[in-house]
Parts: structure tokens; C-alpha cells; sequence
């Protein structure tokens, strides 16, 4: 075995291995190869590659001594995980001195002097090579600097996507997805890796050695914790064994999961409220004709029969909007042709539910240039901004629906006198399940969906929506659609 590194025995040996890559070989066959070159060129006793794709490392290649390791995983939390990717890219280590089952194995097998280097793309680890020595062995800086060149040999195939990684499809885009941190006893960050300035938005730079900008659960715990700029991330800690009070972070964003589970409990919360009076109302009325129809005149008939059939209607409409609102679909799907938008107006206020047809006001010029978009939604469009003008109004009051057109578009508003809307909230109120009111309290029904559909429907065309304060009190819905 060479007490120095032998570069003509490595020269050779590469360029053994370029020409396999330029006979078209690639992947885990090139990389052993170059493995079983480099070891003896460096006088190790054994090479192993550790590949780091987002559930974490395994050994994919090794030689001599350390060939047990190959398919061994190197979980994301592994404290021999945490310090293979903290420190200098390139370093000597003493085996035994790494936390872990895998050190203990590797050391209790004589091999306690390792070099160690991280293969690294624009600064993202994709793995880290190992030259395992004996505990006696001569080193020198001229084998660091081999097995540093290797892994950014190694960085390069994995660059040019040919056969590596071996696990996981795409390419390798950082040693892990979570973000992975150490802190000391004072919660200073001591490790900081790419996903955690990814995920927190705070380079390496400005982490290390300052406090982990976030809270720290008990280890063995998990915490959700709400950042300042209102994204969520889960927390989980864990003791580093070994002397020193060490602690590994990791953590993710879950802002996503967190909408959508806020998504679904509002499902689950608005549809079990707002079903539940039409239901009741049908049921009632359905059980008074059952047990009471020789007692009942024909007037008491027809009337019970006609709001069955009216809050049939609703609660038919409404679980329309629910399941457009939880699956997503948009409404409005035909292709866009030229229509008469004024006509198309009269018509679908004719559909209309009865207490709010008899309030409607039209306003609309003889001459109105033709809009570009879907006839047949206007009607859905007309009917949420409508009713939803007449919930926030006077049973009294009119509902005035006014047409215009300019150069490039053509619209309608459909303007109340009612109780107004909020400047801060002329947005918010187009999103889904959005109330100005919550609790059970709430002075005026609904599933917040109304105008969330509008603005997809709209938005489907090709238009834009929009909500603003009426002078003197009340509300202006705009609907905007190209001009045809």
C-alpha cells in the first residue's frame, strides 16, 4: 500500500474510466469503476459514495472493506447524516468520534481515519465521498486533494443527468428536502443546510451562529409554527448523541397543507350549516301535508307545495356551488362567441328567485355593443351577484342593474342601497368561504361561495370582477367582458 498518493497509477486509471463514458456507459457502472480506481491510487483501504436524494443518504457504491455498506440508508435526521453534511467540503475525520450505529460498525472493522467530500452543485449536496484508512495510516494533503477532485468529478456526472441519481427520478436538487439545522445549548445554528434558506427564505450567511429564527419543540416533539410573513412550518427536534449538547432541527413548509386542511374543515363547517335550513324548512313542510292534508284547505296546499319547491330550488343551487367550490371546476368552460349582453341580461333576470326578480331595476342602453364570452353563465353570474345584493339590503330597496360599454370591453353592474362593503374588504370577499361576519352569530346567511364563483366564471372569459363601496351607502358589483 503507497504511503503517498500514486498519480500515474490514477492517471491511468481515469482515463480508463473516460473512456467508458465515451463508449456511452454512465451511471452506478462508471462511478464503481472510478471508485476502484481512486483506492489504491490513495493507498485507502476502502471508497463508498453515499447518494443524498430528499428521504435522505445510502451508500449506491463501495469497495474493499466497505462493500457491506452498499444499499445501507443514512436517514435526513441520522446524526452521522447531520455531520457528514456539516464542516468543510473536503476533511479528515476519526470515525469513531461520528454519532451512529454505522460509524461504530465501520470503526469496530479497524477503519478509523476517513477523508470525507461532499459532492456539491451550485452549492446543493447531491453526496459525499468516502476513502476509509486504517488507524495507522500515513496521510498527506495530496490525498485530500484526490478525493475532493473525485467528488467534484462525481458532482459532474450527476450534472449531466446520465444514470445518476439511482434513486428517485429527476435530477438531485439538494441533500435533503427538509430543512436541517444544529443548534447549540444557547439554540445558536451551528449547521444551516440549502433546503432550510430555502425554506425559510434566510441564507446560510446570515443563520449560522445567530438564534434559530423560530421556536424549538421538545425533542421528540413536533410543533406547527406561523412565520411573521404568515407561512407555516412543522418543527421536529432531536438530541445529537455524544458529548455536547447538540440538538438536530428539521423542518418543512406546510403552508399548502395548512390551507388545505383550513379548506376542508370550512367545507365541512359551511355545509353542514347551510344545509341544514332548507333541509329543516322542506321537511317541515313535508310532514305538515303528510300528517294534516284532509285538515288543510287547498290555498294551505298550494302554499306549503310552493315552498317545497322554492327551497328545493335553493338547496339545489347550493349544492351546486359547493361542489364546484370543492372540486375546483370552473364553470363557463364553452369556447367564447359574441353574444347580446343586454339580452342576455333580461332573460336570465327572469330565472331569478322570486323575492329578488321583483326588486330588479333595469337600466340598459338599445345599442349595447356585443360581449365576447359564455351566454349561458350570465345567468349563474347575475344570480350570485343579485341575491347576494339583496341579502345585504333591504327587502324594499331596488336592485339596479346598468350596462356600458367602452372601446375594449363591455360590462354590467348590479348596485344596491344596502349595507355597504368595507374598502379593506372589496378582495377578500372573493374568497372562498369568506364571510364579513363569523361565528354563529351572523346576521345574513351563506356559504361565502357566491362571489368566488363569479370571479372564476368571470376570470374563465377572459373579464375581471370587482367590488366597490357605493356612494351614499351600498354596494357596486362590475362584470367586465371583452368586447366583441
Amino acid at each position: 500500500m503507497p504511503e503517498q498518493t500514486d498519480f500515474t497509477a490514477l492517471i491511468a486509471g481515469h482515463t480508463t474510466v473516460i473512456k467508458m463514458i465515451n463508449c456511452g456507459e454512465a451511471g452506478l457502472p462508471v462511478l464503481t469503476r472510478l471508485l476502484e480506481v481512486v483506492q489504491p491510487a490513495i493507498g485507502a483501504e476502502s471508497l463508498a459514495f453515499v447518494e443524498f436524494a430528499p428521504a435522505g443518504g445510502r451508500v449506491i457504491a463501495a469497495t474493499g472493506d466497505a462493500e457491506w455498506t452498499i444499499g445501507r440508508p443514512l436517514p435526513a435526521t441520522d446524526p452521522a447524516t447531520v455531520c457528514l453534511l456539516s464542516g468543510p467540503p473536503v476533511r479528515e475525520v476519526w470515525v469513531d468520534r461520528i454519532p451512529g450505529p454505522l460509524a461504530d460498525e465501520v470503526a469496530g472493522r479497524g477503519l478509523r481515519r476517513m477523508i470525507v467530500a461532499r459532492a456539491e452543485i451550485g452549492g446543493l449536496t447531491v453526496g459525499s465521498l468516502h476513502a476509509l484508512y486504517p488507524d495507522g495510516a500515513s496521510l498527506d494533503g495530496s490525498q485530500q486533494a484526490v478525493v475532493g477532485y473525485v467528488a467534484s468529478c462525481i458532482a459532474h456526472m450527476y450534472g449531466d443527468q446520465t444514470g445518476l441519481p439511482v434513486h428517485g427520478d429527476g435530477p438531485v436538487v439538494a441533500a435533503l428536502a427538509d430543512g436541517l439545522a444544529v443548534v447549540d445549548r444557547e439554540q445558536h445554528v451551528r449547521l444551516w443546510n440549502p433546503a432550510a434558506a430555502q425554506v425559510t427564505g434566510r441564507p446560510t450567511t446570515e443563520a449560522l451562529n445567530r438564534p434559530l429564527p423560530f421556536p424549538l419543540p421538545p425533542s421528540g416533539q413536533v410543533l406547527d409554527h406561523r412565520l411573521p410573513d404568515g407561512r407555516w412550518l412543522r418543527i421536529t427536534s432531536g438530541e445529537l448523541p455524544g458529548p455536547g449538547t447538540l440538538r438536530v432541527v428539521t423542518f418543512r413548509d406546510i403552508t399548502d397543507q395548512q390551507r388545505r386542511d383550513l379548506d376542508r374543515d370550512l367545507f365541512v363547517a359551511v355545509t353542514s350549516h347551510e344545509l341544514r335550513t332548507p333541509v329543516t324548512v322542506i321537511k317541515g313542510y313535508a310532514d305538515t301535508l303528510t300528517d294534516h292534508w284532509n285538515s288543510l284547505g287547498d290555498d294551505d296546499r298550494r302554499q306549503a307545495a310552493r315552498i317545497i319547491g322554492q327551497r328545493a330550488n335553493e338547496l339545489a343551487r347550493l349544492v351546486d356551488r359547493l361542489l364546484t367550490a370543492a372540486t375546483d371546476h370552473r364553470p363557463g368552460n364553452e369556447p367564447a362567441a359574441p353574444f347580446d349582453l343586454a339580452d342576455a341580461l333580461r332573460t336570465a333576470v327572469t330565472d331569478l328567485p322570486a323575492d329578488v326578480r321583483h326588486r330588479i331595476v333595469l337600466d340598459l342602453p338599445g345599442n349595447l355593443a356585443k360581449a365576447l364570452g359564455d351566454r349561458r353563465s350570465l345567468a349563474t353570474v347575475l344570480t350570485e351577484l343579485s341575491t347576494n345584493a339583496g341579502k345585504y339590503s333591504l327587502p324594499d330597496t331596488p336592485i339596479e342593474v346598468t350596462a356600458e360599454a367602452d372601446e375594449r370591453t363591455v360590462s354590467f353592474r348590479v348596485a344596491d342601497r344596502g349595507i355597504g362593503i368595507r374598502p379593506e374588504h372589496v378582495e377578500r370577499a372573493f374568497d372562498r368561504f369568506w364571510q364579513g361576519e363569523s361565528g354563529d352569530r351572523r346576521r345574513y346567511p351563506g356559504a361565502g361561495l357566491g362571489l368566488y364563483l363569479v370571479r372564476q366564471i368571470v376570470e374563465q372569459q377572459n373579464g375581471w370582477v370587482s367590488l366597490r363601496p357605493r356612494a351614499g351607502g351600498g354596494t357596486v358589483a362590475e362584470v367586465r367582458l371583452p368586447r366583441a
